[in-house]
């Protein structure tokens, strides 16, 4: 077990920097995180243009973090399963593929929200 610590600013400060390295190491290393980050901020300026009412906004937020927090997840699981096993391995293949189908169900949900929001929206700009 872990030997409780004081609480310290510092040590608070430090936790964000591992935080936010991960974010770096996100951004730059995963293909898939930068296009999931790149339409989230598409929905943003849509929503931005559009001006969305607050349970839109609310929406658009809770699915674009979703798909941005399964993919982190799914992330994980990819780095930790080569990590533990770095050959073919029949099981670990099976983790990885549920993992990315989470991120798959994430976006579908994330695309019909968009879809909902956006696109009578769009309809009636172009009508």
């Amino acid at each position: 077990m872990k030997n409780p610590q004081k609480f310290t600013i510092s040590a608070r400060i430090q936790s964000f920097k591992y935080a936010l390295n991960g974010l770096k190491i996100l951004i730059k290393e995963e293909h898939n995180f930068r296009i999931h980050l790149l339409a989230a901020v598409l929905a943003i300026i849509l929503g931005w243009y559009f001006q969305l009412s607050i349970s839109e906004w609310l929406s658009l937020i809770l699915v674009s973090g979703l798909v941005l927090i399964t993919e982190i997840v799914n992330t994980v699981m990819e780095n930790f399963s080569d990590f533990i096993s770095p050959g073919q391995n029949k099981k670990i293949g099976k983790i990885k593929d549920m993992a990315a189908a989470a991120v798959l169900v994430a976006g579908i949900i994330a695309l019909a929200t968009g879809c909902l929001i956006f696109l009578p929206k769009l309809i009636t700009l172009f009508l």
